[in-house]
C-alpha cells in the first residue's frame, strides 16, 4: 500500500514537471540539459522531466518602462531634468534571453546615454520646442541598438522637462513680458485700424458731401440756365409779336419818332441823373424842331 502511494506521488511529480500550460501572449524558453531547446507557445506543452526545464517566461505584450529622471546639461550649460518613458515589444524571445543579461537594464542605460547626447547638443529653448524631434531621434537610435536583442522600440516619449528654479522664474518673467508686448502690439494695431477706419469714413463722407454739393450746384445752374433760356425765348416771342404787329400797322416815321419821345420822357422822369440819347434819337428830335418851325411860320403868315 505504501509502495502504491509512493508511486502515485512520483507520477504526480513527473506529471507536474512534464505538463506546462503557457498563457496567451507569453512564451516559454525551454532548455534541455542546459542548452536552448525550443520556444513553447501559448497552450499545453509537454517537456521531459529532469532533462528539460523552463529557462524563462517571456511576455510578447507591448511593455512600458519609466526611465528615472536624469539631469542633463544643455549646450548653453543649463542643467535640466528629463523624465522619459519607453514603449517596447519583444520580437525574438531567444535573443532577449540569451543576447543580453538584462533587457530592461540595457534599454534604460542606452536611453539615458542617448538623451544626454541629443540634449547636450541643443540650447535650452530648443529642448522645449523640439520634443517631437527628440522623441523621434531617441526611438530611432534605441530601435537600432536593441534590434540585436530581439526587441523593437515602438515609441519614446519625454514626459517632463524641468529646468532649475531660477531659470524657471526667468522664463516666466520672459513669458509675461512677451505676453504684455503682444497685448500692447495688438492694442496699438487695433487703435491704428480704428483710426484708419474713422479717417476712411470721414473721407468717404466728405467725398459724398462734395459730390452732393456739386450735384446740387449743377442742378441749380441747370435750372437757372433753363429759366433764362425760357425767359429769353419768351422775350424773343414778345419782340417777334411786337415786330409783327408794328409791321402790320405800317407806322409812318412821325409816329415812330413821337413814340420815341414818349419813351424818352418816361426815362427822363426816372431816378437816373443822366440820360444818354442815342444818335438816332437826336435826328428825330431835329426833325421835330423843323416841324415846329414850320408850324410857327404858318401862324405868322395867317396873322
Amino acid at each position: 500500500m505504501a509502495f502504491l502511494i509512493i508511486l502515485l506521488v512520483i507520477i504526480l511529480i513527473i506529471a507536474f514537471k512534464s505538463i506546462k500550460i503557457v498563457k496567451q501572449a507569453e512564451v516559454y524558453i525551454i532548455e534541455r540539459l542546459g542548452k536552448y531547446h525550443k520556444i513553447a507557445d501559448a497552450g499545453l506543452t509537454i517537456i521531459v522531466p529532469f532533462i528539460d526545464h523552463v529557462r524563462s517566461v517571456v511576455s510578447l505584450k507591448q511593455q512600458t518602462m519609466d526611465i528615472p529622471p536624469q539631469g542633463v546639461i544643455t549646450k548653453d550649460n543649463v542643467t535640466i531634468t528629463i523624465d522619459t518613458v519607453v514603449f517596447y515589444k519583444i520580437t525574438d524571445p531567444a535573443k532577449a534571453v540569451y543576447e543580453i543579461q538584462s533587457l530592461k537594464k540595457g534599454i534604460e542605460y542606452l536611453a539615458i546615454t542617448t538623451i544626454r547626447d541629443i540634449v547636450g547638443k541643443m540650447d535650452l529653448d530648443a529642448t522645449f520646442s523640439s520634443r517631437d524631434s527628440i522623441n523621434d531621434q531617441l526611438r530611432v537610435i534605441l530601435d537600432e541598438a536593441t534590434d540585436q536583442w530581439g526587441c523593437k522600440i515602438d515609441r519614446v516619449e519625454i514626459k517632463d522637462i524641468t529646468p532649475p528654479a531660477d531659470i524657471r522664474d526667468a522664463m516666466e518673467k520672459q513669458m509675461n513680458a512677451e505676453r504684455n508686448k503682444r497685448a500692447l502690439i495688438l492694442q496699438a494695431e487695433g487703435e491704428r485700424q480704428s483710426a484708419i477706419t474713422i479717417a476712411e469714413g470721414q473721407k468717404e463722407a466728405a467725398i459724398l458731401e462734395a459730390e452732393a454739393d456739386r450735384e446740387s450746384k449743377i442742378r441749380r445752374a441747370t435750372g437757372e440756365a433753363e429759366a433764362i433760356k425760357q425767359v429769353a425765348e419768351a422775350r424773343a416771342k414778345e419782340v417777334e409779336m411786337i415786330y409783327s404787329a408794328m409791321k402790320k400797322a405800317n407806322p409812318d416815321t412821325t409816329l415812330v419818332q413821337l413814340k420815341s419821345l414818349e419813351a424818352l420822357e418816361k426815362i427822363a422822369n426816372g431816378d437816373a441823373n443822366k440820360v444818354f440819347i442815342p444818335f438816332d434819337a437826336t435826328s428825330a428830335l431835329g426833325s421835330l424842331g423843323a416841324i415846329k418851325e414850320v408850324f410857327n411860320d404858318d401862324k405868322k403868315l395867317k396873322k
